[in-house]
């Protein structure tokens, strides 16, 4: 761990920490009612919420151990932030759930911290996810509940997303196939995820590689599209382990049904991910909405997708509804009326009716609710 050392800038009333952010209400409001919605969809298709502790152990082997955030107890344990999901289920199902019943589905929900900041995130160090995980299986069957049920979740709240499907390991076998030893692999992995033909032709010169061999690196970058990308990957796949790849995505794409799209050139996570990658992009946000796929949990296998509530609040804001109208109270029966008409009252704390008129116009309350009656505010 760094060296400790506090901020020269004294603490003000009005400052936060950079990548944090406070939320009003009317955004409070709408994220609550998206993680409720979402929530009871996850619940619908079987998922049992759970919960898991903000603060973990720290650990050399965790995927995010060098952006997270950690601290010191006073027994002198390093503990970090939770800054993702997945293996912090996965410790649960392995401590709570060794023997099932499987496969298990759980549903979580909660904040993320990283220290350091990502684009990806919009510069935030703290935010909001909600997921699922589908645990204990690896069929076709169980990935392709996971696309749709993240679908689904995301129309549930308004959003129509396209979700896009990849695979790291196919890439992987085919460069195996292609005799390239790991080493080499590895190199590929980053500029084939980013589509880049000419890191894609120093890579090749660097490592040796011959004309065929670069083709085919070439032929992967653009393997995006509908269901005819399954085609072309089956004419690449020699050996048994790509073959296997490209017959699982088939299976998912018929269980699935239509409007899929594959990138089988993704494969920038390809050591983390076991099996289909996948994301959920909606129109107006250049970033995922929802991101998941197929994992390893010490020997159990997994899968699931988290959804982002800042992106999904921001590609939804524009069906934030109004919100709904206030009244003043003046008597508790008063509010017991306005409540029942579905109206929103506030107890008035004072009899000064002064005070009580001066704070309905900086509210923009307009009326008051009294016994069993409401009236316009007035002088």
């Amino acid at each position: 761990m760094p060296p400790v050392s506090l901020s020269s800038r004294p603490p003000t009333p009005t400052r936060v920490p950079e990548g944090t952010r406070d939320v009003l209400p009317p955004e409070w409001a709408w994220r609550e009612h998206l993680r409720s919605r979402l929530a009871g969809e996850f619940a619908a298709w079987g998922y049992r919420g759970v919960e898991v502790p903000a603060l973990e152990f720290a650990s050399e082997n965790h995927p995010q151990t060098a952006r997270a955030f950690k601290l010191i107890d006073a027994s002198g344990e390093v503990l970090a932030l939770r800054s993702e999901f997945t293996t912090a289920i996965g410790r649960l199902v392995q401590a709570r759930f060794p023997h099932g019943p499987f496969p298990l589905r759980l549903q979580y929900g909660g904040r993320l911290w990283l220290r350091t900041l990502t684009s990806e995130l919009g510069r935030l160090r703290e935010f909001g996810q909600v997921g699922v995980e589908l645990v204990g299986v690896a069929t076709p069957q169980a990935d392709a509940e996971l696309l749709l049920l993240g679908t689904r979740a995301l129309k549930t709240v308004g959003v129509e997303a396209v979700m896009e499907v990849g695979y790291p390991g196919f890439v992987d076998a085919v460069l195996e196939d292609a005799g390239l030893p790991a080493g080499a692999r590895n190199a590929l992995h980053d500029a084939i995820d980013r589509k880049s033909g000419a890191d894609v032709d120093l890579l090749a010169a660097a490592h040796g590689l011959g004309r065929e061999v670069t083709a085919t690196l070439h032929t992967l970058t653009d393997l995006y599209g509908g269901r005819e990308v399954l085609t072309q990957a089956a004419a690449l796949a020699r050996g048994e382990r790509a073959r296997g790849a490209v017959t699982h995505l088939e299976a998912v794409a018929a269980l699935y049904g239509p409007g899929l799209l594959f990138d089988l050139g993704a494969s920038r996570r390809y050591g983390y991910y076991t099996g289909i990658t996948f994301r959920a992009y909606a129109a107006g946000l250049n970033q995922p909405v929802l991101g998941g796929g197929r994992y390893d949990l010490g020997g159990l296998p997994g899968a699931g997708f988290a959804i982002g509530l800042e992106r999904l609040t921001e590609v939804t804001a524009a069906t934030l509804p109004p919100e709904p109208e206030v009244v003043l109270a003046l008597d508790a029966a008063g509010a017991e009326t306005a409540r029942a008409a579905g109206l929103v009252a506030e107890l008035a704390w004072t009899e000064d009716r002064a005070e009580l008129l001066a704070y309905c116009a900086r509210r923009g309350i307009r009326r008051w609710a009294q016994g069993d009656a409401l009236g316009e505010v007035s002088a």
